[in-house]
């Protein structure tokens, strides 16, 4: 064994531990108060010493005590202050029975600083003693007995008020109290904490007791840390014990700032498909009835309209009203198709439900009030719009997410311009590395697909759907040229591209996960 370069790998700390040892016959065995006094250090470089010797294999625990230790909490130094529940529920109760007044529950807890819980759990524990009695009207009465609990809890609070104490020192009526009153898992509010102190013992290893005598034989160079021109200066460097670094260890990390990697994707995603040449819609969250649904010839009937599906707005309710001519012209879709050579869904529609209020549940709300603002042609949209839906949470999905809607507007455009663009947004935005397209059905495009990407954890999920405006949506906001259309969740093509596997952790607070989140470029 090399013992020089041992002792020279040595912290100071350890040096003061290992030679109060020394000092003593090898095999000796020491406390942590008696090691903190022969060392001369403090308990929190004392802890650092032991540990670090422990895992060296320089010091060996002889022998280890675990005692239970009664302290007060917060609350119970207020209670040794004023008095305890069960203490204030006695009292009121013999004061109220020497002036023959009645006293009730809802009394009790009426009293400052008494929970409706605190009250109970005194009243039924004076009952069970028979300290107190509920008579006729719910009203409560003393007995004129006296309590044992509140006499007990008055004497811990004395007591432990002092200093903590070790629990076994206690009567067994009274460990009992303890055990009844202390803070346990669940239930914080309780005058009494009951901790473990855990008490060791020490002796040398064999190797600690080479070191030792070593040190003790030898003795021990100043440790300095940085070579100054002092020493170089006078020499005295030749004397002094200078400080080992290791440097194979890591440098700590530093938690530089940074943007968090779904806000970062969000931006990615607006800057990609800015540089395609596409606009940006904006939309509100709150949004009516017609603009979310009805103007997307979705049947008042759908069972998209459930209460279940989507959020309906308190107050106010209804908006004041829908903007003609596409109030008249979509009613007129519903009802028989009107211009657009469809029969539309011959019912009655509702212009009153057109105007309820409800948190926007597709991006497609926003293409719909784009297409009725007279938008270019050719042209080309997108928003990404935060939606609202009421689902299970789990893994793959939430009841408020992110999609990124577009339209294309063109004399030109087709079904397969669509495809060309859903695979696109697939392999660039989201890294997929396979895509598959699924046929579908939407009330308000057809031709429909679904477009699915494979998570490498999670397998197959679908990204969104898509399709071609039916001209039941287009003709009766102003629009005469094909229009192709999509919806695409962010939060799951966010999930493809972070390699994230539940859909939760987009929006966590849990910093040293938002840390090593890798960026998606």
């Amino acid at each position: 064994m090399d013992i020089s370069g041992l002792i020279d790998s040595l912290h100071p700390l350890e040096i003061k531990v290992l030679t109060a040892f020394g000092a003593r016959p090898f095999g000796s065995v020491l406390g942590t108060e008696q090691l903190a006094a022969a060392a001369e250090l403090e308990p929190s470089q004392l802890s650092m010493a032991i540990e670090w010797l422990l895992a060296k294999s320089l010091l060996t625990v002889h022998a280890e005590t675990v005692t239970p230790v009664v302290s007060l909490t917060k609350l119970g130094e207020r209670y040794f202050e004023t008095a305890s529940p069960v203490e204030r529920v006695f009292t009121a109760a013999r004061e109220v029975a020497s002036t023959g007044k009645r006293l009730t529950i809802p009394d009790l807890q009426a009293q400052d600083g008494l929970d409706p819980s605190d009250v109970s759990k005194a009243v039924g524990r004076l009952k069970k003693e028979g300290v107190l009695l509920i008579v006729q009207g719910g009203c409560i009465e003393a007995t004129g007995r006296p309590s044992p609990t509140v006499e007990a809890i008055r004497t811990l609070l004395n007591e432990v008020h002092e200093s903590a104490k070790d629990l076994t020192s206690f009567s067994e009526p009274h460990r009992q109290i303890i055990e009844d009153y202390a803070v346990k898992r669940g239930n914080a509010k309780e005058p009494f904490r009951v901790d473990d102190r855990v008490t060791r013992s020490f002796t040398l290893s064999p190797t600690g007791g080479t070191a030792a005598e070593h040190l003790l034989r030898e003795g021990v160079a100043e440790e300095v840390s940085q070579l100054t021109p002092e020493l170089l200066k006078d020499g005295s460097w030749r004397g002094k014990r200078f400080r080992k670094y290791t440097i194979s260890l890591r440098a700590p990390r530093i938690g530089t700032g940074k943007k968090h990697p779904y806000r970062e994707f969000l931006d990615t995603v607006k800057t990609k498909l800015v540089s395609m040449g596409f606009q940006e819609m904006r939309g509100s969250l709150v949004e009516t009835e017609f603009w979310n649904m009805d103007a997307l010839f979705m049947p008042q009937f759908h069972p998209a309209r459930d209460i279940h599906d989507v959020y309906f707005v308190k107050d106010p309710t209804h908006a004041t009203k829908i903007d003609e001519p596409f109030l008249t012209q979509v009613t007129k879709a519903h009802e028989n198709g009107g211009k657009t050579g469809s029969t539309g869904w011959k019912y009655a529609f509702n212009g009153e439900r057109a105007k309820r209020l409800v948190l926007r549940s597709q991006g497609t709300a926003v293409s719909a009030r784009t297409l009725a603002s007279v938008p270019a042609v050719p042209g080309k949209y997108f928003s990404i719009a935060r939606c609202f839906r009421y689902d299970q949470v789990d893994a793959t999905h939430a009841t408020d997410f992110f999609q990124v809607e577009g339209i294309v507007l063109g004399e030109d455009i087709n079904f397969r311009t669509l495809l060309g663009l859903l695979n696109l947004f697939a392999r660039e935005v989201a890294q997929a590395k396979e895509v598959k397209f699924l046929p579908a059905y939407f009330p308000f495009t057809e031709p429909s697909v679904e477009m699915h990407v494979r998570h490498p954890r999670l397998g197959w999920m679908e990204l969104g759907g898509a399709g071609l405006f039916r001209p039941e949506v287009t003709l009766p906001l102003g629009v005469n040229v094909p229009v192709i259309a999509w919806g695409l969740g962010l939060d799951r093509m966010a999930m493809v591209a972070l390699g994230i596997h539940d859909i939760r952790e987009l929006f966590t607070d849990n910093l040293d996960l938002i840390r090593t989140t890798r960026g998606i470029f």
